[in-house]
């Protein structure tokens, strides 16, 4: 049976991070990408320290697998026709240029519209088609900064902070693949097209919901807490365990405080008239007490044992792990979140490269990409012949640097 999107095309018109990532998703549950760059490439391409992977970054690897490759100068008339034959065999236009910029190239909603009557056409950008940032460049940490999302983190007396990886980017992309998707189901039922306008913004404040909820019906801001969780819990938190371990910590109901107290060797404090509620424990100097408590007693078993035990007691615990120890936990497939995949010109390894699959799984059918990243304009002429350019034809556009092709 074939994927969800299976005979779906896009043609994406996008670069760096939020627009590559929607199209990564819609290509990783069965629809052809088409990816146009610009002569000289996605700037992802080249994005990071590993100057021997310049090309094939892994920051673009991890949005780019699966997709074909084309490279059009959309400035010249050549490119521009090439671009309009593209949208017009296309489901979906998926763009993230600055506001304006694909209506000034011909290319915008109105003009895809008329070329592919029913098409869907998703813009991405920092804040929006329309309002009083419209026209302001925006990248994943200055988004961070003006959602509110900086000054969330930590705690209160901290500076804001940046959530250390591109948090923005990549909820926005899936924020938009979700409308996309929205969008063809409708258009099955309907026969029409749609217009969608993404903003990373408007993502960031959606990401903030249980920070901007509170806000909007009370008035008042949440408190940082930094580590603790928003129940303020003394018992929701990090602890140290031995060897400079970590774990994190949720007895947040009174169950699980009972069940805490029970395994570390303490179960006289579940009765402890200071501590027999979650709101008595949240005080701060009962708070406090209690830390005085848990503290030494968590130094002396490492974090991995306190994660077995407590949540074979129904306590919620988590070591503290990094990135790698994450992915190398994955390797085992049986969730099929890591993908294997080949970087060209690099040699095969073992472990071998593997690439972030979709995060969930259907029965039969599920998302997932057999393939690598592709090379800058690895796909021109296949696209193009199939798009109905002759020989010829296609080699008077490469000529005059219409288009490029592959070497």
């Amino acid at each position: 049976m074939p994927q969800p999107l299976a005979g779906i095309k896009i043609a994406d018109f996008s670069h760096v991070m939020a627009g590559p990532f929607c199209t990564h998703f819609l290509c990783m549950l069965g629809a052809e990408v088409i990816k146009v760059e610009s002569p000289s490439g996605d700037p992802l391409r080249s994005y990071g320290p590993h100057r021997d992977l310049d090309g094939l970054s892994p920051a673009f690897i991890a949005a780019n697998v699966g997709k074909k490759s084309i490279a059009v100068d959309l400035k010249s008339p050549g490119g521009h026709d090439a671009a309009c034959r593209l949208i017009a065999a296309s489901d979906v236009v998926i763009e993230n240029f600055r506001p304006g910029v694909m209506q000034r190239l011909g290319l915008g909603y109105q003009e895809s519209r008329k070329l592919r009557p029913g098409i869907v056409y998703c813009s991405i950008s920092g804040y929006g088609q329309s309002g009083p940032l419209r026209d302001y460049p925006a990248i994943d940490n200055i988004v961070q900064a003006t959602s509110g999302m900086m000054a969330a983190n930590g705690n209160a007396e901290d500076p804001p902070s940046r959530v250390g990886w591109p948090v923005v980017d990549t909820y926005t992309g899936t924020l938009g693949a979700l409308a996309v998707l929205a969008a063809l189901v409708a258009r099955q039922h309907r026969s029409d097209g749609q217009y969608i306008d993404v903003a990373m913004l408007d993502a960031s404040v959606v990401l903030l919901t249980s920070l901007a909820t509170p806000y909007l019906i009370t008035g008042q801001m949440l408190a940082r807490t930094g580590d603790t969780g928003y129940s303020g819990s003394p018992t929701a938190g990090l602890f140290v365990g031995s060897g400079g371990s970590r774990i994190s910590l949720g007895a947040v109901q009174n169950n699980q405080f009972v069940s805490l107290c029970r395994v570390i060797g303490k179960p006289e404090l579940a009765h402890d008239p200071r501590f027999v509620t979650p709101a008595l424990r949240a005080q701060p100097q009962n708070a406090a007490i209690l830390r005085a408590v848990l503290d030494p007693i968590f130094l002396t078993r490492h974090g991995a044992e306190w994660e077995r035990e407590l949540n074979a007691q129904g306590v919620p615990c988590g070591l503290v792990r990094d990135i790698g120890q994450v992915c190398e936990s994955l390797r085992d497939g049986e969730r099929g979140l890591l993908l294997p995949t080949t970087v060209p010109g690099q040699p095969e390894k073992s472990p071998p490269a593997c690439f972030v699959n979709a995060g969930f799984t259907f029965a039969s059918d599920g998302p997932g990409i057999h393939g690598r990243a592709p090379a800058l304009a690895e796909h021109t002429g296949e696209v193009l012949k199939a798009l109905g350019y002759s020989d010829s034809e296609i080699a008077a556009l490469a000529a005059s640097r219409a288009v490029q092709l592959a070497p």
